[in-house]
């Protein structure tokens, strides 16, 4: 089975976040039919292992929404295609040429529960490369991190011609407070971002109360902390409570590493000037950088303004120049 052919299968498999068994078993199927031993573990990711000096790791999981597979004028349609089929692929791939550890992910657009099973169950490896689209002559070295929260918020029921405020009142009056409170920096990267997820509200069950409930995510930039969000937001919360259920910390890698100089001198080899990106999203690269003190960058072939679009593509020339570009830098660390 070629690279490409692993791709098609593997975008042609429906894989959302939760029900990712179909593909992880196209994965298993492809490293067993190289010689290479593979299985899944008890989150469901797929790990297949090998020479640890780098591990190769993109999540096996998509966002929902059907998209039509097809070919056409060099580029693949489909759902997961760019974000982030494409980079699995090309990492799968580029593992069983140079032997590199390999590990797919499930749950990295949910919880990143794949991740968070995998930091906690093997050996840190010596430098880590994440899968994720950032064109092939590209590498990221940045991400934000991510603090999401509920606030909850309750008034006594009583008739709407009240002049004193109600639950969905508070509750709308304290996000925007809370935006007001992280004002935009020079540039998004370098910003809180906050942004309501989910709103509800509305009279009780019982009838004795209005409620409200705001779902909240908070993007961090590099140089702050989940506790700076926290000491701001309970400045800004005169009513109700916030209670916190997520937390992953910004990373900022610097370019002088071992894997960041491996996957520049691959770009190069395949024809590519390299460029370093920062993206103002969050990834499982942030929770392997927490976890691991090893170098961590990221990389993988796909135009990431496709990450989730109705009309997501990627370009298969592109998709041949990750794979070797990845081999490459795979190369390099194995036998550096």
């Amino acid at each position: 089975m070629t690279p490409r052919e692993l791709l098609r299968d593997l975008v042609a498999t429906p894989s959302v976040s939760g029900a990712e068994s179909e593909a992880a078993g196209v994965l298993v199927d492809y490293f067993e039919r190289h010689g290479r031993e593979a299985w899944t573990d008890d989150a469901g990711n797929v790990r297949a292992p090998g020479d640890d000096s780098v591990l190769l790791t993109s999540h096996v999981d998509t966002v929902p929404g059907y998209i039509d597979v097809r070919e056409e004028n060099g580029k693949l349609w489909g759902r997961g295609s760019v974000d982030a089929t494409g980079p699995l692929a090309a990492m799968a791939a580029a593992s069983v040429e140079t032997g590199a550890s390999f590990a797919g992910v499930v749950e990295e657009e949910t919880t990143s529960a794949g991740a968070r099973h995998l930091v906690a169950d093997r050996a840190e490896p010596d430098a880590v490369v994440n899968g994720e689209p950032s064109g092939w002559d590209a590498l990221t070295l940045g991400y934000r991190g991510l603090v999401a929260g509920t606030y909850e918020v309750a008034t006594e029921s009583g008739h709407s011609s009240r002049p004193e405020p109600n639950a969905v009142q508070l509750a709308t009056a304290w996000t925007e407070r809370v935006r007001a409170a992280f004002p935009d920096d020079d540039t998004v990267f370098e910003s809180v971002t906050v942004k309501p997820v989910s709103f509800d509200g509305g009279l009780a069950d019982d009838g004795t109360a209005v409620e409200a409930t705001v779902e909240m995510q908070f993007r961090l930039p590099p140089g702050t902390t989940a506790d700076d969000v926290y000491e701001t937001v309970a400045d800004c919360t005169e009513r109700g409570s916030v209670t916190w259920t997520e937390s992953i910390p910004p990373v900022m890698a610097s370019p002088r590493t071992p894997v960041a100089g491996a996957l520049r001198a691959g770009i190069r080899e395949a024809g590519g000037d390299p460029t370093h990106l920062r993206k103002t999203g969050t990834s499982d690269a942030n929770i392997y950088a927490g976890a691991w003190d090893c170098p961590v960058a990221t990389y993988g072939p796909g135009d990431s303004n496709l990450d989730h679009a109705p009309d997501e593509r990627i370009d298969l020339a592109a998709f041949d120049r990750g794979v070797e570009v990845l081999t490459t830098a795979a190369d390099r660390l194995c036998t550096s």
